[in-house]
């Protein structure tokens, strides 16, 4: 399955490739100092800090993954949008005023002032770790989404891509990766429209065969309702959404340092609404467009030659093969748009903690301007180098979206319950929390290991008998039950009292 995009098509691809590098690249007026770079001066609406949380939200990995999860099987995966309302009702009731009342544009600098140095380098590694499974992820997708309409190879499109997303988060900072990230959610939006419209239409016998197919096969299932906490039911799918939306809301630096870049705290709570709200319905669309798609080549099985053999495969071929000319190179725009608006957003925000949370913390707390937008410099183009090496080490996974989960489990290693422990209870001190993180560091290795092929046999009846998707379940509430415990019976020496953080 490789072909090569028509003259319209690569016009279309071309003039979006233009637009968002060249957009970019006009916001390095106003990107000049560290302020600017990180914060975009704290002058942006709440819709456009929303919209480009939506961005962030909606990643190649939704884009292709989510259409591949419910071709392949059903809408359990869809259990996990159902969480961002709740996760965003916290974070507005409580999550946007904590991070407002500071100045501090890094979502961990708090936890140095709760438990120590440690705490805050334990968060930033795992974020920086979390970012560079994400970002290649995403390169990885998107390549997998060109390579048969431009009859190019992976490798070759992850590093085309992934040093264009670098130039302009490099040349607009924090600014550049909002307003592009506008642009870009309008594009992904327009192009899933356009593929749902097509796949509606598209069928033999009208759309309603869609529908009669799809439940024939069961395919709008949410899951199973038992209480096997073995399998991907919909109560454990929904435990993991929402640790995992907590966690974006609450500690995740892509989200919290838009909260900062909000000219009010009013437009830093609509921000969350906007993003949280619109993603609901454009995942069930994404989810719907795989159950399309299954329903389209089971009626035509002949149009799915057999060389495709992954499901995040399907919906790029049938953008390859389906679609009629311009719609091809607008569907290839919207895949673009899903993953340039999520790289870029990891490669500011790790740099941002690198400077403010590494450089400027342990090695050069006096740095001026001109040293931090250096550093701000060099950290991004180091960062946006090793996120193509992880896309390129991305090509022999079976399911990109199983992996980010998986990886996104291991390497949160119970951050939400860190958090969660410094700002809920008073008695918590850093004897406690040392040890709450032992035990969900052990916890989190035990189950993620015990699963692989590594694990040996001898001890096959201590493999971990849950779900995969409960790793960050049960890193968190480990970390946050002993962390609580051991602070009662280890209370902190002197009867310091900690000011209760909400």
């Amino acid at each position: 399955m490789t072909g090569k995009l028509s003259a319209i098509d690569l016009a279309v691809l071309v003039v979006y490739l233009g637009g968002v590098v060249g957009m970019g690249c006009w916001f390095v007026r106003k990107s000049r100092n560290t302020d600017e770079f990180m914060a975009a001066g704290r002058s942006l609406p709440g819709w456009v800090v929303g919209l480009s949380i939506l961005g962030t939200f909606v990643s190649t990995m939704s884009f292709l993954g989510n259409p591949g999860k419910s071709f392949g099987g059903n809408w359990n995966p869809f259990v996990f949008s159902l969480t961002l309302p709740v996760a965003a009702w916290i974070a507005v009731r409580y999550f946007v005023p904590f991070y407002r009342q500071g100045d501090s544009i890094s979502a961990y600098s708090h936890l140095e002032q709760r438990f120590g140095p440690w705490a805050r380098v334990y968060a930033v590694i795992c974020y920086l770790l979390t970012q560079l499974g994400r970002m290649g992820s995403i390169l990885y997708l998107v390549a997998l989404a060109l390579a048969p309409l431009t009859g190019w190879d992976l490798k070759t499109i992850i590093i085309v891509t992934g040093v264009l997303v670098t130039l302009y988060t490099l040349m607009g900072g924090i600014e550049a990766v909002i307003w592009t990230d506008v642009a870009q959610s309008i594009v992904l939006s327009v192009g899933m429209l356009v593929c749902v419209a097509l796949l509606l239409f598209g069928m033999p016998d009208g759309p309603g065969q869609i529908f009669q197919l799809a439940s024939e096969g069961n395919k709008f299932s949410l899951g199973d309702f038992g209480p096997s906490l073995t399998k991907p039911t919909f109560w454990v799918v929904l435990a993991y959404g929402l640790f995992i939306n907590l966690q974006n809301f609450g500690i995740d630096q892509s989200i919290v340092q838009r909260y900062m870049t909000a000219r009010s705290d009013a437009d830093a709570r609509r921000s969350v609404w906007w993003g949280a709200l619109l993603y609901v319905p454009i995942s069930a669309l994404l989810f719907f467009i795989g159950t399309a798609l299954f329903a389209f080549y089971s009626s035509q099985p002949d149009l799915l030659p057999t060389s495709v053999v992954k499901d995040d495969a399907v919906f790029p071929h049938f953008i390859a093969t389906q679609l009629p000319v311009g719609m091809t190179g607008l569907l290839i725009a919207a895949v673009l748009a899903a993953g340039m608006s999520s790289v870029d957003s990891s490669l500011n925000c790790s740099a941002t903690l690198i400077l403010c949370d590494i450089y400027k913390r342990f090695l050069r707390p006096k740095a001026g301007e001109r040293e931090s937008m250096r550093v701000l410099y060099i950290t991004t183009l180091i960062w946006g180098g090793l996120g193509t090496a992880a896309a390129l080490a991305m090509i022999r996974v079976k399911s990109a979206l199983d992996a980010w989960w998986q990886m996104s489990g291991i390497f949160s290693g119970g951050m939400l319950g860190l958090f969660l422990l410094g700002i809920i209870s008073r008695k918590a001190n850093n004897a406690g929390a040392v040890c709450g993180l032992i035990v969900a560091v052990l916890s989190i290795a035990w189950m993620t290991l015990s699963q692989t092929e590594f694990w040996p046999d001898k001890l096959s009846d201590f493999r971990n008998p849950l779900d995969g998707f409960l790793i960050t379940v049960v890193g968190t509430l480990s970390l946050f039950l002993v962390g609580l415990l051991l602070s009662w019976l280890l209370p902190q020496r002197g009867g310091a009292e900690v000011q209760d953080s909400l």
